[in-house]
């Protein structure tokens, strides 16, 4: 009597006895996906953005397409579009700027880079994320900006015209959109000569494209400077480096000491 094998017992015996076995009659194997990319959440649900970035763009340098030149190098540009939709006597006020960058730009004396420049500045910078809110500590000059996301709205005090802004966030899904209102004017957005007013308006979308990845985008928005809004767009990534951590990035104080005080006096 012929006896009869199942497909598996079949494979086993084939197996056993060194013949091939045909890639048709072989089981499909699951393929094996690693969990690594999984994005990091916290308590509640959502991502979380804990970690050390730093961006690998030259956004800093110049957020419009540029050539390479003495002071930058060459950059393929992170706003939406090109150019940014510069008012025509803002336009002018740039070019000035400008030209006088290697020794106005607030960077150069220590001033806080502001929003959103402080994000695509190329230092690191860390995010320390709770319940409530989001601190975010920069290497160059320690400076700190806390995004609160508890629900609270902006103070209906105005033109207090903060370093830093008012940061009130909300969760859309998995992004996190912040809105910042209440800027001083004395902020400049890349070293380009790229400025703002006083009316700045920043609305930011921090998204995790993976556990190592941040999508970070600006809209900004100023009808003393710009004809309509406009968006800048960088990605941020995880700084793995072995025991790396942020080093204290002062300015040297005589070396800047005729910039202060301020103006105001504080």
């Amino acid at each position: 009597m012929m006896q009869r094998y199942s497909l598996k017992t079949a494979l086993v015996v084939a197996l056993l006895a060194g013949a091939s076995v045909p890639a048709s009659a072989a089981p499909a194997r699951k393929p094996v996906v690693a969990a690594t990319n999984a994005l990091p959440r916290d308590a509640a649900g959502h991502p979380d953005f804990s970690g050390i970035w730093q961006t690998l763009s030259e956004a800093d340098y110049d957020l419009e397409p540029h050539a390479g030149r003495r002071d930058a190098p060459p950059g393929a540009g992170v706003v939406e579009g090109g150019t940014i939709p510069y008012l025509p006597s803002a336009l002018e006020h740039r070019k000035k700027n400008f030209a006088t960058r290697t020794h106005d730009d607030p960077r150069l004396r220590c001033f806080v880079l502001g929003v959103p420049r402080g994000v695509y500045y190329p230092a690191p910078f860390q995010i320390l994320q709770r319940d409530e809110d989001l601190t975010l500590v920069h290497q160059l000059g320690n400076q700190v900006r806390v995004i609160h996301k508890d629900g609270s709205l902006h103070p209906e005090e105005k033109q207090k015209e903060l370093w830093l802004g008012d940061n009130r966030a909300h969760w859309e899904g998995d992004v996190l959109v912040n809105d910042v209102t209440d800027v001083n004017d004395e902020t400049w957005l890349d070293r380009a000569g790229n400025f703002h007013s006083e009316k700045l308006h920043v609305v930011e979308r921090w998204q995790l494209v993976d556990k190592d990845t941040i999508r970070y985008q600006a809209t900004l928005d100023d009808p003393k400077v710009y004809s309509r809004l406009w968006t800048v767009e960088v990605l941020l990534h995880r700084r793995r480096d072995n025991n790396f951590r942020l080093i204290e990035d002062y300015c040297y104080t005589f070396e800047y000491a005729d910039h202060y005080p301020h103006k105001d006096g504080q």
